[in-house]
């Protein structure tokens, strides 16, 4: 395994709190990608992934999960971008295949200096009358089910350093 890739691993850091410039096609073609090479299930591909940039659509969405959270505040930390993983209800192990692909998409923003936090509520969201017409609206199929997003942008200021590690963490049988 490479050094570079253990140190994003090591430094990579939940970001609440974002400029507002939006980020590059290219940085998020990349987050994108790298989200499409996360480890599936059988190798069957089901995630869905969808990148939102439009203003009012964020909002909308941010309304949205904080009605779930039962909150007036952004739980998507006002990023510029929101990146929501779907699956079919269906899927065999949707919810580990959608969370392999927001741990890729999260360590390729760190390696490209953005900032992410993973996002829940999406399920409680994508199941209600407006979360559906969204994903038909979006072209997506019928059947799946929100499992997160991330919120991703520039940074503001620098992330906090990591917690030590807990003792016992690991365990090691021969």
């Amino acid at each position: 395994m490479e050094t570079n890739f253990l140190e994003i691993i090591r430094t990579r850091r939940s970001c609440r709190s974002y400029q507002p410039e939006q980020i590059t096609d290219e940085q998020l073609n990349a987050v994108l990608e790298a989200g499409t090479y996360a480890p599936t299930s059988r190798g069957m591909q089901s995630p869905y992934i969808v990148a939102i940039q439009n203003k009012d659509l964020l909002e909308r969405l941010a309304q949205m999960n904080a009605e779930v959270m039962g909150v007036t505040t952004n739980p998507y930390y006002d990023a510029p971008t929101y990146v929501l993983v779907f699956v079919p209800a269906d899927a065999p192990n949707g919810i580990q295949d959608a969370s392999l692909v927001l741990e890729n998409m999260m360590l390729a923003a760190h390696a490209q200096g953005l900032g992410s936090c993973w996002i829940h509520r999406e399920r409680e969201m994508f199941a209600t009358e407006v979360g559906k017409e969204l994903m038909q609206q979006w072209g997506l199929p019928e059947g799946l089910v929100g499992i997160g997003a991330l919120s991703l942008g520039y940074p503001e200021g620098e992330p906090a350093p990591a917690k030590p590690r807990k003792e016992g963490y690991t365990r090691v049988i021969r």
